[in-house]
């Protein structure tokens, strides 16, 4: 049975702020986000690439064709700026819809390596997840948002979700995780 809706943005936004730190350990695919270490813990490893000196592409998807099929949506970050950025840990990513939000751990056995960006490079994490049964909101969530941070960064990214339904695993938790930064290109 699922929850009684919330009011989405209150939501994302509670969210949002218990997850705004970031570790290097991987997560389950339940709630959260695998960010687990407070901010005020970590090291300072140099500057943050902050969303504000990126461009980014969000998608397009490789969308799952059938119920159980999985599908992937990328994010690619591109440093803008001529100062260097660093990213370390994950994104933390919220899928919503229907008043409900779903925080995402990173990928099962997945490590979070840490990128430095100079102009014109660039980096992409991917949101991996099942499809769901269409129609079925006992086993489906229908989704409309992604809503995204970057590690050490507090401007939030918000994109319409471009897919079918997920795949719910329970009330709380969907088939759905959040990959490593990765480089693009050489």
């Amino acid at each position: 049975m699922r929850t009684a809706p919330i009011a989405a943005a209150s939501i994302l936004l509670a969210a949002l702020a218990l997850t705004a730190c970031s570790s290097d350990s991987g997560g389950d695919g339940g709630s959260g986000s695998g960010n687990d270490t407070p901010a005020s813990e970590k090291k300072d490893t140099g500057t943050a690439c902050k969303a504000s000196a990126l461009t980014i592409a969000f998608g397009p998807s490789s969308a799952a064709p059938a119920a159980g099929d999985e599908g992937a949506v990328p994010v690619t970050l591109t440093n803008e700026k001529g100062t260097a950025c660093t990213l370390k840990g994950f994104a933390a990513v919220h899928l919503s819809g229907g008043g409900d939000s779903w925080g995402l751990k990173s990928q099962e056995g997945a490590q979070a390596a840490e990128l430095t960006l100079a102009k014109g490079q660039s980096a992409s994490f991917t949101i991996s997840y099942v499809r769901g049964v269409a129609g079925d909101s006992a086993k489906s969530a229908e989704l409309e948002e992604v809503v995204f941070k970057l590690p050490d960064d507090s401007e939030t990214k918000t994109y319409k979700w471009p897919d079918a339904e997920v795949e719910l695993k329970s009330v709380d938790r969907i088939s759905a995780t959040v990959g490593p930064f990765l480089p693009v290109g050489d």
